[in-house]
């Protein structure tokens, strides 16, 4: 094993006791924060070539929610009694999660065959209300909004930071809890980079292509997102 790949794995490990790693996976965007309080971060793309994991090209940076991390509800056993995402905490969900999917207000976008693109339209909605049964859930109206609700849940917001975005499953379908935090994407940051966000990762529109553009479905992409200081438990309590 070389020797730049030691960290990466040494991550892993400290995501939680007893997580294991899929064998399907190939592909592995890691994200570090300084600590859990922190909404900056370091990415660095991964791919796994036979036996062995290599960085693929160099790091690049981008911003967290507000409040920094705090654990997410993913693929990875979070630690007992851990404080974990709540709606509306300006905090990014850390740990292992699925990559999946991707909307945009364009025609088209570079990708790869296989990754589900949807260009948004009015019609398209991301429910955030917490008493709703689609709660972070993806749904297309039959009709324009008309309703204040449905006004509120669209996607489409002539929102330049999300021209493009790509879906990081946190509580997702279907097992969502509700209350555990929703809409969290990749997208494009703010202020090219001096704002952090609600809860996203977001990095600037050319890294974003970028990644969107490496993603390969076949090859089972996850993103592993933790703070350097090691496994925080209650995450400023």
């Amino acid at each position: 094993m070389t020797k730049h790949v030691l960290p990466f794995f040494f991550l892993l490990l400290t995501v939680a006791s007893g997580f294991e790693w899929p064998a399907s996976s190939q592909q592995c965007l890691v994200g570090i924060a300084r600590d859990w309080n922190d909404s900056y971060v370091t990415l660095q793309w991964h791919e796994k070539s036979g036996h062995s994991w290599r960085k693929v090209g160099a790091p690049w940076q981008g911003r967290l929610g507000k409040n920094g991390l705090v654990w997410g509800l993913g693929l990875h056993p979070n630690p007992a009694a851990a404080r974990t995402k709540k709606e509306g905490d300006g905090r990014t969900p850390a740990g292992v999660f699925r990559i999946g999917g991707a909307w945009g207000y364009e025609a088209s976008i570079r990708k790869h065959p296989q990754l589900a693109y949807r260009r948004v339209t009015p019609r398209d909605l991301w429910v955030e209300d917490v008493q709703s049964p689609s709660y972070n859930r993806h749904v297309i109206l039959s009709h324009d909004p008309r309703t204040p609700w449905e006004k509120a849940q669209q996607m489409k917001q002539n929102d330049p930071a999300h021209q493009l975005k790509l879906f990081i499953a946190h509580n997702a379908p279907p097992q969502v809890v509700p209350g555990a935090g929703s809409s969290i994407f990749f997208h494009i940051w703010r202020r090219d980079g001096a704002a952090a966000s609600a809860g996203c990762t977001t990095m600037s529109q050319k890294s974003l292509r970028n990644l969107v553009a490496s993603i390969d479905p076949t090859k089972q992409p996850l993103y592993v997102i933790l703070a350097s200081n090691g496994n925080c438990r209650s995450c400023a309590d």
